[in-house]
């Protein structure tokens, strides 16, 4: 089976001391991070997607800022792909859709940031043009939302979304059964 690792968004702003940070969002690159090095040392294909606000409004992602730059835990090496998107859905306005149906990977793997706005456009979208999806749950990461004057945390902003996407967009699974490592019991 071939697959393809796609991360999307594990850039700097969505960590402490950025312009909009996550909830455990270190923790979610850490997952990341061990999910990516398993990719490069099965020698599976591995694709980076880097959200760039380039307006004068940018709330956070503006281009020559350090937010926009990736998490060191998951740089690209050089020798990965990196699109650039300047919309939720990493499909729209990007070369994505081509680079994997040349690709034709058997799964899609998706990790990274925010589970609630990015990770779930692109999954949703990646399933309607029929690929396969798998996402790693423990390597994304969503923030606080607040909707009608009720705040809802983001662990429960992530488990909404995952348990959304969950069997009809994507196979939701985390990062040792990715890279095939035994659960600690």
């Amino acid at each position: 089976m071939t697959r393809l690792l796609l991360l999307i968004d594990i850039q700097r702003d969505y960590f402490p001391g950025g312009r909009h940070p996550l909830v455990d969002s270190d923790a979610a690159a850490d997952a990341a991070g061990r999910l990516l090095a398993g990719f490069r040392t099965a020698g599976e294909r591995v694709v980076h997607v880097q959200h760039v606000w380039d307006g004068p409004d940018a709330a956070f992602f503006a281009p020559g800022t350090p937010g926009v730059e990736f998490d060191p835990r998951v740089a690209p090496d050089g020798a990965e792909q990196v699109i650039v998107k300047a919309r939720p859905n990493a499909f729209l306005g990007t070369g994505l859709e081509a680079l994997l149906r040349a690709a034709a990977p058997d799964e899609l793997v998706v990790a990274g940031m925010m589970s609630s706005m990015c990770v779930d456009a692109t999954v949703r979208a990646a399933s309607d043009l029929d690929f396969p999806v798998a996402v790693a749950q423990d390597a994304c990461a969503a923030p606080d939302l607040a909707f009608g004057g009720t705040v809802v945390p983001g662990a429960q902003v992530h488990a909404a979304f995952m348990a959304a996407l969950d069997g009809t967009y994507a196979r939701v699974t985390d990062v040792d059964a990715l890279i095939g490592k035994p659960v600690a019991g």
